[in-house]
């Protein structure tokens, strides 16, 4: 049985989240800061306040219907893929042989590598983090018709802190939306000022738990408790809109979605970007680092490009 007081990490360097290390859950405030630096860019003030304050933002029309149909067929061309589904990239639903969600797709296919890259997506991530960045994860989310399963709420700060070593909260999701997000079909929730809080869980991660987490989470989970607490504090949203909507949520945010049981598809591809500042170390749960194509230790800027659906001058 594991004292109340948090094992020291391998490292000499401060633990300021430590998670699965105490018998209780525990909820604490933040000490890093939401917005970092004052940089412009192409969010108004009012933007970043909100972001600041909830801890999300959403936009409908940043991509062409003409621009997400593209970048849809795409997914659909992996989805069907033998090799694609035998890689070590891909996840499977927990019960069944669909698709759930291919990881690295920055790298390994050039149409979402030029879409990781657009301005109108990484100019904001300047912004917000205050200065260059680097991809720390990207992935599709597959959520089909009548059988999509549920995410889980989480936060994946609290993943990345402890099983990849990120040492502060200095990232952001950002969700590229290629089908319509609906009430119905599983749209992603959020539970707005909740990236406030740190929920410290319970529970000693077992190595290479993401081989079982990326198809059902059991560990890092966040107690009931705790999530009633945030939910009476912020509530829940869940942000809607056509094909070519981005939606994006700071790094400690609560989320999840339900299961999607209509005929209507759920896809998006998700990209991660971390402050280069913010770079991963040893991870500090103590466990041995998750492969890099869930967590990169590839820490080179992401150039900010031109629009991805743009000619090439």
């Amino acid at each position: 049985m594991r004292s109340e007081s948090a094992t020291k990490p391998q490292e000499t360097r401060e633990d300021r989240y430590p998670s699965r290390v105490y018998e209780t859950p525990r909820m604490t405030e933040r000490t890093d800061p939401v917005v970092h630096g004052t940089a412009a860019g192409p969010l108004t003030p009012e933007e970043v306040a909100f972001f600041e304050k909830n801890g999300y933002l959403s936009f409908q029309g940043v991509f062409s219907s003409e621009e997400a149909a593209t970048y849809l067929e795409e997914l659909r061309r992996l989805s069907l893929s033998p090799e694609v589904k035998g890689a070590a990239e891909t996840v499977l639903e927990p019960d069944s042989e669909a698709v759930r969600s291919i990881f690295n797709v920055h790298r390994s296919n050039p149409l979402l590598r030029r879409l990781a890259c657009d301005r109108r997506i990484v100019e904001i991530m300047i912004q917000l983090l205050g200065g260059a960045v680097y991809m720390h994860q990207s992935r599709i989310n597959y959520k089909p018709g009548f059988r999509g399963k549920e995410f889980d709420w989480h936060s994946d700060f609290e993943t990345w802190h402890v099983e990849d070593g990120m040492p502060g909260m200095r990232a952001i999701s950002c969700s590229v939306n290629l089908t319509e997000n609906n009430p119905y079909n599983g749209p992603l929730m959020l539970i707005p000022g909740s990236h406030r809080h740190y929920v410290s869980c319970v529970g000693e991660t077992p190595d290479d738990h993401y081989k079982q987490s990326l198809r059902k989470q059991d560990y890092g989970v966040p107690d009931r408790e705790s999530l009633r607490r945030l939910v009476d504090l912020g509530g829940i949203v869940a942000p809607t809109g056509p094909p070519g909507s981005l939606v994006l949520f700071e790094c400690n945010m609560m989320h999840g979605s339900n299961s999607n049981i209509t005929p209507w598809p759920r896809s998006n591809v998700f990209f991660v970007y971390n402050s280069v500042e913010n770079a991963l170390g040893a991870p500090y749960g103590g466990t041995t680092p998750r492969p890099d194509f869930i967590a990169s230790r590839d820490f080179t800027p992401v150039p900010s490009g031109q629009a991805a659906g743009s000619t090439a001058s």
